[in-house]
């Protein structure tokens, strides 16, 4: 009977939410009261957290709550996670601000849309497994750039600057800031630095309190109190609304879907590799494991229908699913209530936003890009290697100085080459070896067949043994090696059983390299190779019997020496060269 552990999962298996699971499995009072504390732990953590990833992004305050309270709930209700906490998210701050700049909102709701479709057909068509394809250097790289540009982007805010027009460009951004430096206001910088002294002081006393609410509350009650002459959110914005609006379509045709597509796929492979890594982690601290392509899809749909709603995109956040998870949740009930809770403190104290100074959020965004920048991994990659260091920069300063989408692309595209590059380097073409293997010590378990001194002098039978990943890129050393040979012996055999694959390009090669052979009279046969290996040399042209196959390279040996029929031999030439060589 076939072992059910390796059975495939069906379709309706892959794609069920994980609340439908934790419903199966039972869920009573108790998980409710703990996925409650949870949830209403979280809120607290994303409420500020919201709004300052908004106001970042070149958008009101609002648009981060809408997208917490509609995205964070559908991504926990369909989402293939049972601690994913979804929201907007600080790696999307760069590219939500150069959307809105060049399209305005309309423009943003509609590519993070698109790139909602996409996201549910990656999942659907099971392609999220390749996510994990993009290099972990490009990770890092890009998530240090964006982290650079996000403290950037703050610096006006935390020390009251006063610029028309702030350029969303790094370097003239920082000219722009210099030459602003005569406007800079105390009062600002005392409270970002009140802000800032409140969060670190109670993540290293009161790591559990939540520091970024608490400061940003004690901020806004300073400010009223003492009437101080900063901006706030009130001055700046009109407030926050107390409920969510209509839902509305934003206009498109086909110009403007075309126009922009290059956003919505860079919204939706940025969302797809935020959203795994942050149901990895949470799989690494509550040992459970998520489904990554009924996350995708859940992701898809959080992504069209926030936009409806005046949110921006939608994706797993690192930060408030750990915290989830700390909190003692126990399953996506606690990011569903998350979501409702949310929307009880908009309903309720939406009045009460008015006063939370800029500068505070400011300070909160400061010390976000200060966690999201992972420094020890982007030294430890920057020793590791030169291939790794380049595909590193590239991607930082690409990222900060040009484009995400151009750094992620170009990095990719270094990686790709590094790895293949690496792969073509490991591959090796052992020659003159005995065709026998190699002798192994006398303690070795298993059958060994016995030394055969004749065989392994014999002159007549060359063993060329190829192992690595025989592809395009490392068809060059097989070819060269394979030209090293002076003499044409009776009997070539390819030891192929240290080969996992082989591609068409060196296929053919090796196909051109037989048919030298065969020329020149020689058997050639191939050894222990595996079925994928086989079928390409067999899509080439190496067929029986021109070309023999065996399991061992013994095997081999005596299926080449034995008696050929007479349409199967190859004439034997004179001399000591093969065709075609010097």
């Amino acid at each position: 009977m076939r072992d059910r552990r390796f059975r495939q999962p069906s379709f309706i298996e892959l794609f069920t939410p994980k609340l439908v699971t934790i419903l199966r499995e039972g869920y009573g009072l108790a998980d409710l009261r703990a996925d409650a504390i949870a949830g209403l732990t979280v809120a607290i953590v994303a409420l500020p957290l919201s709004m300052a990833f908004a106001i970042a992004s070149g958008l009101s305050p609002d648009r981060g709550l809408y997208t917490a309270i509609i995205g964070g709930f559908l991504v926990s209700m369909l989402g293939g996670s049972r601690f994913q906490i979804g929201g907007p998210a600080g790696a999307f701050i760069v590219l939500v601000f150069a959307i809105v700049q060049r399209q305005g909102y309309d423009g943003l709701a509609l590519a993070t849309m698109m790139a909602g479709v996409i996201l549910f057909a990656i999942g659907l068509l099971r392609w999220g497994t390749y996510i994990k394809y993009i290099p972990f250097p490009v990770t890092v790289g890009f998530t240090a750039g964006i982290a650079v540009i996000i403290f950037a982007s703050q610096l006006k805010e935390i020390f009251g600057l006063s610029i028309a027009n702030e350029p969303a460009a790094l370097g003239p951004k920082l000219t722009a800031l210099w030459e602003a430096r005569g406007t800079l206001k105390p009062a600002t910088i005392g409270v970002s630095a009140l802000a800032l002294a409140i969060i670190l002081g109670l993540r290293r006393w009161r790591p559990s309190w939540p520091g970024m609410l608490i400061a940003v509350t004690v901020c806004a009650a300073a400010t009223a109190a003492l009437h101080l002459d900063i901006e706030t959110i009130g001055s700046r914005f009109g407030g926050v609304p107390s409920t969510l609006p209509a839902p509305a379509v934003p206009h498109f045709d086909l110009a403007r879907l075309r126009a922009l597509l290059p956003d919505a796929l860079t919204i939706a492979v940025l969302g797809a590799m935020e959203s795994l890594l942050s149901a990895v982690v949470a799989d690494g601290m509550s040992g459970r494991r998520h489904r990554s392509n009924c996350e995708l899809a859940a992701q898809g749909v959080a992504n069209v229908v926030a936009p409806l709603f005046g949110g921006i995109p939608v994706t797993g956040t690192i930060a408030r699913t750990a915290t989830n998870v700390r909190s003692g949740a126990k399953g996506p009930v606690s990011g569903m209530l998350h979501a409702l809770f949310l929307l009880g403190f908009m309903l309720v104290a939406a009045p009460l936003a008015a006063y939370i100074p800029l500068a505070s959020l400011g300070a909160v965004l400061a010390v976000v890009s200060w966690n999201m920048a992972e420094k020890k991994e982007f030294v430890a990659l920057f020793r590791a290697s030169r291939g790794d260091a380049l595909v590193l920069v590239s991607t930082f300063l690409l990222t900060i100085f040009e484009d995400l989408t151009v750094g992620i692309g170009v990095g990719v595209t270094l990686g790709a080459f590094l790895f293949l590059h690496r792969l073509a380097e490991s591959v090796e073409v052992q020659t003159g070896e005995a065709f026998l293997d190699e002798d192994r010590a006398d303690d070795y378990g298993g059958h060994r067949p016995a030394y055969d001194s004749a065989a392994a002098s014999d002159a007549e039978v060359m063993v060329y043994k190829i192992s690595g990943a025989i592809f395009f890129g490392a068809s060059a050393t097989v070819s060269a090696a394979l030209d090293e040979i002076g003499r044409y012996p009776h009997v070539f055999i390819f030891d192929f059983s240290e080969a996992p694959l082989i591609d068409s390009t060196a296929a053919r090669a090796l196909e051109s390299f037989v048919a030298r052979l065969r020329k020149a009279g020689t058997v050639v046969c191939v050894a222990g190779a595996r079925p994928a290996v086989r079928r390409a040399l067999l899509s080439a042209g190496l067929h029986e019997p021109e070309t023999l196959y065996a399991g061992t390279v013994a095997d081999a040996r005596r299926r080449a020496t034995a008696p050929q029929p007479p349409e199967n031999r190859a004439p034997r030439l004179s001399g000591a060269a093969l065709p075609g060589r010097a």
